[in-house]
């Protein structure tokens, strides 16, 4: 009990470790907020015009950034269906057998009726010693959660939770929000910090003869602290958005961004893309109202997607490699789950023809109108 009871007492402690960078971002957030709202507007804004407009549009933005942060730290990650469990029974058959080849085949045999297409880099069924399941398409364990996570991007220390299904969209008004939280303060603080800044009147800027040559308020560090602050925290906010950007553009998630899913076929890092519009129709959903609120409105159950296993990436192969007649067949039409899919993950599939079948529309034309009788006889 002792070994135990030592072991619960070290996780304790780590979780209370983990909250550390979210209270990090709390306290910076409460100090943004007394400087900007108490020190700025109120005590150094003398127009009242201006200090209502600023006062207002500031707290529009400061409680989206704080209703999606929330949302994106205490959603629970969604985790695989029972269905992807594997049974008493199957769990005991796959231990008896010692055999590597012999296991797969158990795994072989229970993923038959299940909606997965992705594969290991040898070619076998993804499986999950910790949690006993197989893995359904773009779900990864987490060893900080201990957990196997539904399309799981990343684990986030800043919000101390795995970002995944459940909370991408959150994770991306996060980024958004206070992305432009701290643009506005730059904005908005840049007149105010150029006019403490120069009112000592000095050629030469070192921080202690500026501090003497300011009036004697506590808004002279706020406004200066702050503009620098809210101007560096734009930098890297900036980049880390532009770059879930062009994840959510290419229907990637970190993890599939580093290491390309592997399919029945071989590799294919744009194997999940359907094009700019479904790919973000998926992450916000369908109606336009529900996109800039955190609310869930992202389409699918997480367990299956629908996937377009045909590359136009000039970067990548048009084949896969090491892929025969068969496989290139198979990568030629868009595979989907054997189950039915939700209506809302469906309308991704039937709303607008694919480009695939668009071409193969088009190339048939063409040949219709260069060879009239070829296509009445194939037809017939």
């Amino acid at each position: 009990m002792a070994p135990s009871g030592s072991r619960g007492i070290k996780w304790g402690c780590w979780r209370v470790l983990y909250w550390i960078p979210v209270l990090f971002i709390a306290l910076i957030v409460a100090w943004s907020y007394y400087a900007y709202v108490l020190q700025l507007c109120i005590e150094s804004i003398e127009d009242t015009g201006e200090k209502v407009v600023y006062l207002l549009v500031y707290h529009v933005i400061f409680i989206m950034f704080v209703w999606a942060y929330w949302q994106t730290i205490f959603t629970k990650p969604m985790n695989p269906l029972k269905e992807f469990h594997l049974s008493f029974s199957d769990k005991e058959l796959l231990e008896r057998e010692d055999r590597g080849e012999s296991q797969q085949e158990i795994l072989r045999r229970i993923a038959k009726d299940l909606p997965i297409y992705t594969r290991t880099n040898s070619g076998a069924i993804r499986f999950c010693d910790r949690c006993q399941l197989l893995k359904p398409d773009r779900c990864h364990h987490c060893s900080v959660c201990d957990k196997c996570i539904l399309k799981m991007d990343h684990h986030c220390p800043w919000v101390n939770n795995c970002v995944g299904f459940s909370n991408y969209k959150f994770f991306m008004l996060f980024l958004l929000y206070s992305l432009l939280y701290c643009l506005f303060i730059t904005a908005t603080d840049l007149k105010y910090f150029i006019k403490f800044w120069t009112a000592g009147g000095r050629a030469h800027f070192r921080l202690r003869e500026y501090l003497n040559g300011l009036p004697d308020t506590q808004a002279k560090f706020h406004i200066l602290f702050l503009f620098f602050s809210a101007s560096m925290f734009s930098v890297s906010l900036a980049s880390l958005f532009t770059y879930h950007c062009w994840l959510v553009c290419k229907n990637r998630s970190t993890l599939e961004a580093v290491r390309a899913p592997v399919f029945r076929h071989g590799t294919d890092k744009n194997g999940f893309s359907l094009g700019f519009s479904k790919n973000f129709r998926q992450v916000f959903g369908d109606e336009v109202k529900y996109w800039p609120i955190p609310v869930f409105s992202s389409l699918g159950d997480g367990c299956s997607f629908p996937a377009c296993l045909v590359n136009l990436d000039p970067e990548q192969p048009s084949s896969p490699t090491g892929s025969n007649p068969a496989s290139k067949a198979a990568a030629d039409a868009r595979q989907f789950p054997s189950k039915p899919l939700r209506e809302s993950q469906s309308r991704l599939l039937t709303s607008t023809p694919s480009w695939t079948e668009s071409d193969n529309a088009a190339d048939k034309d063409k040949k219709g109108a260069s060879n009239p009788g070829m296509t009445i006889e194939n037809e017939a």
